[in-house]
């Protein structure tokens, strides 16, 4: 009987200590969050380190918070970061009609009130940057600075429905292969082989009616002149980051915004943070020690 006894103290002892080890663990989980947008739509996204100001990482068309790995280690270190999976992208919703700037925007502005966050500077690459601009305006007291990362080529540069229209096509008719075409185009050949075919690949896996949607409205909004108008409305610094696969208009974009700064990494390509993070963490770091 004691020796039953002993083994049943032995079990519970054994019992609880792997409770509190597995309490233990799950603490120090950082797991994916959720809150919701304005629409109700589910948004997720993931927290890492602490400090001030807070950097918002937020993806381009048809990309996810995962974009921002080559990042996310780096700041963390020294301030709180987060990255967002706008709606219908990564693990967010998709109950939404349409995927439009301002929406996204709103998703944004969802979970910095989540995580009270009252100094922001929000990093926005590609499609990214326009929604910063629209997230930018929803919560300026939240919105120290933006930062563009291959955007903001030329705000105003002027585009025509016709010009939409042949944009949009091969992706409205078949959305897989127009998809890979056109993310391979706008990665350098030198561009890490293995990078390049994720990219391409994951991409092309997005939802067609989200990423037709987004792409349109984005367009649409650029096209009508309401992007323009909204930079330029914008009271907080901007400065892009940009690769030189396009040119970048600085005398244009300052014609809106006096205060708009652009810097250029030589031989990058769209994809600048993920082919070079040692380079593109470094300017972005310059960036934000840089007082506005």
């Amino acid at each position: 009987m004691k020796e039953l006894a002993l083994h049943g103290m032995r079990y519970l002892g054994l019992t609880l200590l792997l409770a509190l080890a597995d309490q233990a663990l799950a603490a120090e989980v950082n797991w994916p969050r959720m809150t919701e947008s304005a629409d109700g739509v589910s948004i997720a996204y993931e927290v890492q380190g602490s400090g001030d100001p807070t950097l918002v990482f937020i993806h381009g068309w048809s990309c996810d918070g995962r974009y921002w790995r080559g990042q996310v280690p780096y700041f963390s270190q020294q301030h709180r970061v987060v990255t967002i999976d706008l709606a219908g992208h990564g693990h967010s919703g998709l109950e939404r009609e349409d995927f439009t700037m301002p929406a996204f925007g709103e998703d944004v502005k969802a979970v910095l009130e989540e995580l009270d966050v009252d100094q922001a500077l929000l990093i926005g690459h590609s499609m990214g940057g326009p929604v910063a601009v629209e997230a930018a305006r929803l919560m300026p007291e939240r919105v120290i600075g933006i930062v563009g990362v291959d955007t903001f080529h030329n705000v105003a540069e002027e585009i025509t429905e016709a010009q939409i229209d042949e944009m949009l096509e091969p992706i409205q008719q078949d959305f897989v292969p127009a998809t890979r075409h056109f993310v391979a185009s706008m990665i350098l050949e030198e561009t890490d082989p293995t990078l390049r075919d994720w990219i391409v690949q994951d991409m092309a896996a997005a939802p067609p009616q989200v990423a037709t949607s987004a792409m349109q409205d984005m367009f649409t909004r650029h096209a009508e002149g309401e992007a323009a108008q909204h930079f330029e409305e914008l009271t907080v610094p901007v400065v892009a980051i940009n690769a030189d696969l396009w040119p970048t208009d600085i005398e244009a974009n300052r014609q809106l915004l006096p205060e708009f700064e652009a810097v250029i990494i030589e031989g990058s390509d769209h994809f600048l943070h993920m082919a070079k993070p040692a380079e593109f963490n470094r300017e972005l770091d310059r960036v934000i020690g840089t007082p506005p």
